[in-house]
């Protein structure tokens, strides 16, 4: 079986077959691993520390198509990690005369958390580029939608007149909102390096006169942050990837969890693009893009809550609090991944459909207004007397079965008053094309 299919997402729709699917699987992680052993021969090479033939030697020996990953996973049960199974794969690999330079000075956690890093990001990098993808399309909906007015809707029901542009609007500020946060995340993402207990010591023992200028070399080499610290138990970079991530799964899920309600059978104000089929029921298009988006939002903030768990990491390098971030984090580096991938093609296929929304703004009989009305009717009735004759009309336009501008105009008090405006929905949106306008001016 090829490695690539030992977690092929059968039960993962949502991430199944995505850029993240690839970028956290477990040869990509075995070449992240390998990638960071050689890194770390070569950053010592470049100082002095190793030969630089053993660096070749290193690099050339760390091909993931030259190991087991599924020996590596059973045998990485006797040390608790991948790793060592791995250091020693690696040296054979490379052999009598640059073997022992493999690894040399490092432990474990140093090559694990700087693969996860890597792993980290070559799974963001395409998570930001679906989000550009995301917001790209929320704006052209946003601009097209600009004057489109729909209900707008408070604790399920029918509140006020509102735009669909507003809300496009609204969907891609949460989606920008998440890109900054990740891309903030990805620029920052360190390497590890510190030896047994975070001091370096063994680097110094190796000759390196100092250890620091070695750390910073090996970031180079990584293409990641060069760390003030070592992190071991500093778990500052796995809580601000489980931050970004999270919240980048529960923007995604605002924006699907509205979709879900528009294109209830009854609302139809939006479909998506290409719904989904039912094995029983040939006759339904399924909103599976929202659903799966959905699905990550309600996952992640459970597994962010483990990795800010780990942040209590006792000594110097901590037993089981680092252990329980790896499963977690890759899996919310999956749904994060997943939803983002899943929000492009959704966001760029959305249908939206105004004749429905405008249909939408009568069932209330024109009770969608009183808001508007409550304001111009208090200089002339008075506040008290304003809400007192809109809470009754209110009841009569169920009571009767007419509509609200009826009513008004049958009132002697208002006989004077034209209502035509404030009673129209399409003019009683506010400042929604303004603030329209206002969110689609960010980058």
């Amino acid at each position: 079986m090829n490695p690539d299919e030992l977690d092929t997402g059968l039960l993962a729709p949502g991430w199944a077959g995505s850029p993240a699917a690839s970028a956290t699987s477990d040869t990509a992680y075995l070449r992240a691993l390998l990638d960071a052993e050689a890194a770390l021969t070569r950053a010592q090479a470049s100082m002095g520390l190793a030969p630089r033939a053993a660096a070749t030697a290193v690099t050339r020996a760390a091909d993931p198509d030259r190991y087991d990953v599924r020996s590596l996973a059973r045998r990485a049960r006797g040390g608790g990690n991948p790793v060592i199974p791995l250091v020693e794969d690696l040296t054979k690999a490379v052999g009598g005369e640059y073997g022992p330079y493999v690894h040399r000075g490092a432990t474990s956690q140093d090559i694990l958390d700087t693969a996860t890093m890597l792993v980290a990001v070559r799974t963001l990098d395409p998570v930001l580029a679906d989000l550009e993808r995301t917001q790209r399309a929320l704006a052209r909906l946003a601009a097209r939608h600009r004057d489109t007015v729909m209900p707008g809707r408070t604790l399920t029901q029918h509140a006020v007149p509102t735009t669909f542009g507003l809300k496009a609007a609204g969907w891609r500020s949460l989606v920008l909102d998440a890109r900054d946060r990740v891309r903030a995340v990805r620029e920052g993402l360190p390497a590890q390096l510190g030896g047994a207990a975070g001091t370096l010591a063994a680097f110094s023992a190796y000759g390196a006169d100092d250890p620091r200028a070695l750390t910073a070399a090996y970031a180079r080499e990584l293409g990641l942050a060069e760390p003030e610290l070592p992190w071991h138990a500093l778990r500052t970079p796995i809580a601000d990837l489980a931050g970004g991530l999270a919240f980048t799964a529960g923007a995604l899920g605002k924006f699907a969890a509205d979709v879900l309600t528009l294109s209830r059978t009854e609302i139809a104000e939006v479909t998506e693009g290409a719904g989904g089929g039912s094995s029983a029921m040939p006759h339904k298009a399924n909103p599976v893009r929202a659903t799966v988006i959905a699905a990550a939002a309600r996952r992640a903030p459970q597994l962010a809550a483990t990795l800010y768990g780990s942040l209590a990491a006792e000594d110097e390098r901590p037993a089981g609090a680092w252990h329980a971030e790896w499963e977690p984090l890759r899996d919310l580096l999956r749904l994060a991944g997943g939803a983002a991938r899943d929000a492009a093609d959704l966001a760029e296929g959305l249908r939206v459909h105004p004749e429905a929304m405008r249909r939408h703004l009568g069932l209330t009989r024109g009770l969608i207004v009183t808001e508007r009305l409550a304001a111009e009717l208090a200089p002339v009735l008075g506040r008290a007397r304003a809400k007192e004759l809109l809470t009754e009309l209110a009841r009569r336009t169920h009571t009767e079965n007419r509509s609200l501008a009826e009513l008004l105009r049958e009132e002697p008090e208002l006989k004077d008053l034209d209502l035509e405006e404030p009673t129209d929905p399409a003019r009683c949106t506010g400042s929604a094309a303004a603030l329209t306008d206002r969110a689609l001016e960010r980058r």
